[in-house]
């Protein structure tokens, strides 16, 4: 049995999640004592005097310029949509304008790993799932390691994916209608956003908890594409966000299952979840989150992260992240990167089974 490269990763990346002290003394090298030679040691060299490290402006102080929020992907998209529903509104809280910058490309790394080496306190990114788990198992020569190299901030949001169906799927409920998916063997087929991609890892744990769901995976360019595909017959399955897949199941267009989430969703709540058709131990959510440098002051990033807590739970962000399609979820770094492990075991292990690569 071929094993995927990236199994030698995950413990590496897990450790790290859950012990930076843990991590750091595992990956150091000793130093070896010294030999007596019966020789006279000589002293150490003479030193220059290292100019003073610049102070970090006093906690009380930040923000002392505008903040930053970098988007790996376009305008509109679901990352872009959380973060301007909370730009504002944090403004507002720390006085100090707040930008959302879209640095699109190579599936959010780009602007992850300039958020990963920004030393100016005043720059973040908000992340998805992959960017802050997996991105390293997908593609090991992307520039950062997110166990390493980013700091949870704050968890904003979560969206189930919706298990949907083609109108041509035979039977009249969601069991009738997995049933009938099942028959197909591999002839059918589901699509995606692109390997590596949420759509396309749900899928595949999904697969592998269902009992003998075969249906073959199809990249497309996005979820526009692979719809249209659908709606045209030459899909069969497909995981959407709510917001999508909602718009087409209203209208009579598709079949849907149910959510990948262990409770019914607010986004959807005539949808059953996917344990109640059948399928357990397949739960799955998206997450959009706020992330920083592994460098950030833990008192800057506890004070962001109250904020991003204050004003999801108190003020105008909640609804505004309902209204583009996510569920309030607003949580501390620690709830954040509890998720983070969950993540990269849940998905991790997907990936390594299913031997998958960003260029697969």
């Amino acid at each position: 049995m071929q094993f995927h490269p990236s199994w030698r990763v995950l413990p590496v990346i897990l450790l790290a999640l859950a012990s930076p002290a843990a991590f750091s003394q595992t990956t150091s090298k000793a130093t070896p004592p010294p030999v007596a030679t019966g020789k006279a040691t000589p002293g150490p060299a003479v030193k220059t005097a290292a100019l003073p490290a610049r102070p970090a402006p006093p906690v009380a102080d930040w923000p002392t310029k505008p903040i930053r929020l970098l988007i790996g992907f376009p305008p509109g998209s679901v990352q872009d949509l959380s973060a301007r529903a909370i730009a504002e509104p944090l403004s507002k809280a720390l006085g100090q304008p707040v930008m959302v910058e879209n640095k699109a490309g190579a599936s959010g790394t780009i602007a992850a790993d300039q958020v990963a080496k920004s030393t100016d306190l005043h720059t973040f990114g908000v992340m998805n799932n992959s960017q802050l788990t997996i991105a390293r198992l997908l593609n090991p020569m992307i520039a950062y390691d997110p166990a390493v190299d980013l700091a949870p901030v704050a968890l904003i949001g979560t969206t189930p994916l919706v298990l949907v169906v083609s109108n041509f799927a035979q039977g009249n409920t969601a069991q009738e209608w997995l049933t009938w998916l099942r028959n197909q063997g591999d002839k059918a087929s589901y699509g995606s956003p692109g390997t590596g991609t949420p759509g396309h890892l749900g899928m595949e744990l999904i697969k592998s908890r269902s009992g003998g769901l075969g249906v073959m995976h199809v990249p497309y360019p996005g979820n526009p594409q692979l719809i249209t595909a659908m709606l045209g017959g030459h899909l069969q399955a497909a995981l959407l966000p709510p917001g999508l897949a909602m718009q087409q199941v209203r209208a009579g267009k598709m079949k849907a299952i149910g959510v990948t989430s262990e409770q019914r969703s607010m986004l959807a709540p005539e949808l059953p979840t996917l344990r109640e058709a059948g399928i357990m131990g397949a739960d799955m959510e998206l997450f959009t989150a706020l992330a920083g440098p592994a460098s950030l002051p833990p008192a800057v990033r506890d004070k962001l992260g109250a904020a991003v807590i204050e004003v999801i739970k108190t003020g105008e962000a909640r609804q505004r992240l309902i209204t583009v399609g996510w569920q309030p979820a607003p949580s501390t770094a620690e709830g954040l990167r509890t998720r983070m492990r969950s993540d990269t075991r849940t998905l991790g292990g997907i990936i390594m089974l299913r031997g998958i690569r960003a260029d697969s």
